[in-house]
């Protein structure tokens, strides 16, 4: 699904994925629902932040294998030339502009993703970063 690359597109792109797991029968309040939203949450503004082209939307993809093991979300823009790895945060005294910008979004994104990774967009110029986690990964209580 398309959304426009402004923070108010990020936010419907969380809201859009939080109501598909919710249907899809992991609850608002799940585990699953609640880490998968927070992964999409910083992928989403990442794209807006770091991969907006103007005129050009964000894309999200969310889907599930067949037996529902593993969730994968996709999050596409088309800037091909700022690819995202982690690194090291920034010392916390130093100037940063943002969290994204420091490291720290994307090491939330490796701590609670099973796996993650940047790829070629599929249907035209830029990247999609992509998280999969387990849809029965137990609750950390």
């Amino acid at each position: 699904m398309a959304f426009t690359s402004t923070p108010r597109g990020a936010r419907l792109a969380r809201l859009f994925v939080s109501h598909c797991l919710d249907a899809w029968g992991h609850p608002y309040d799940s585990h699953v629902n609640e880490t998968l939203t927070l992964i999409t949450a910083e992928l989403c503004a990442n794209a807006v932040r770091h991969g907006r082209v103007p005129g050009r939307d964000f894309h999200v993809r969310l889907t599930a294998e067949p037996d529902r093991g593993r969730l994968r979300l996709e999050v596409s823009d088309t800037r091909a030339e700022r690819r995202p790895a982690v690194t090291t945060p920034t010392a916390p005294d130093a100037k940063s502009g943002s969290e994204s910008e420091s490291g720290y979004g994307l090491l939330l994104v490796a701590a609670l993703a099973d796996d993650w990774g940047v790829t070629d967009r599929r249907s035209g110029p830029g990247k999609t970063v992509w998280a999969s986690l387990s849809a029965s990964r137990p609750s950390a209580e």
